[in-house]
């Protein structure tokens, strides 16, 4: 079973993420309300797949993925972004994240999402 962290400082978008995920086959491992706490758990956890939301208190979350991917160049993180923040998921691709998700999502594309990368050696 892959192993899913999920980074975001609402609580009840980390329950969506982690529904969701758990209908593609995924266990969540760890959950973080923001960045700082996120890069901690990626450190501690070493999960297959990281999804990170950008804006967070304390450490957002471009820089959380920066830092994840010094720990781990290979790490694989897939950006929860608004529609509005398009030069942050820019951003976010630059620094290596693998795709993203847009808020509002949609319940299929992320289980597709999921699926995709599962499939995908890491």
């Amino acid at each position: 079973m892959k192993r899913l962290l999920v980074v975001d400082d609402a609580l009840f978008m980390r329950r969506l993420i982690g529904g969701v995920a758990a209908e593609a086959g995924w266990e969540v491992v760890g959950e973080a309300g923001d960045g700082a706490e996120g890069v901690a758990l990626y450190d501690q956890l070493r999960p297959d797949l990281v999804t990170m939301d950008l804006v967070m208190p304390n450490m957002g979350g471009i820089e959380a993925l920066q830092k994840i991917r010094e720990l781990d160049p290979s790490a694989r993180v897939v950006v929860i972004t608004a529609v509005d923040q398009k030069q942050s998921l820019m951003d976010s691709i630059r620094h290596g994240a693998v795709d993203f998700i847009v808020k509002p999502f949609d319940r299929d594309r992320v289980i597709s999402l999921l699926n995709k990368l599962a499939a995908s050696p890491s």
